[in-house]
């Protein structure tokens, strides 16, 4: 909103596109995908491997169709792949990482979580790692500017953040072909 209250638009009259270049999702035109499932390009996982060593054990817990799962396995990592959702890959039995846990889990948590529970997936999984164990999140730059997550970092401070000098794609159902095929023709 302006200082008149009227409300504000671009030079086309569209009053979205100020957020949508931000990338804010609740100003989108399009639909988010219902339990927000966006893969992450297997290429940052090979970028996060090349910076930081893990455990040998690694939980993967918003494993999709394993984008992420299958670059640790190539890698030699044994791998704990489980979701919310069996997509094809993992544990076919679903496991909510929210509310379940893994007994005795003695590895480091690597994931890309569904955005909208970035902050509880964070949380969860600084709980679920004993001390000295390693989590990282594939998560947006944004996810570090929202004011009511302060009290959070006050008390969690993340120990490293690293940042792609190439855009990093996150595909919609895990939908790679049908993204690069869209931003080809934009």
């Amino acid at each position: 909103m302006n200082k008149d209250n009227k409300e504000c638009k671009d030079w086309n009259g569209n009053k979205r596109t100020v957020y949508a270049a931000l990338g804010v999702s609740n100003h989108t035109d399009k639909d988010r995908q219902q339990h927000d499932y966006y893969a992450t390009e297997p290429r940052a996982m090979e970028l996060l491997l090349k910076e930081e060593q893990f455990s040998p054990i690694i939980w993967e817990c918003a494993c999709g169709e394993g984008h992420l799962s299958k670059v640790l396995e190539e890698h030699g990592f044994k791998v704990i792949s489980t979701d919310l959702i069996y997509r094809g890959f993992g544990n076919p039995k679903s496991l909510d990482f929210l509310k379940d846990n893994l007994e005795d889990f003695e590895g480091d948590i690597i994931t890309n979580p569904p955005y909208k529970y970035a902050l509880q997936f964070v949380q969860k999984a600084l709980k679920s790692v004993q001390a000295r164990r390693k989590v990282a999140m594939f998560l947006k730059l944004q996810f570090l500017e929202e004011k009511t997550r302060k009290k959070f970092f006050l008390h969690n401070p993340p120990k490293t953040v690293y940042v792609s000098s190439s855009r990093l794609n996150c595909a919609m159902n895990g939908d790679f072909e049908k993204y690069l095929y869209n931003s080809a023709i934009a």
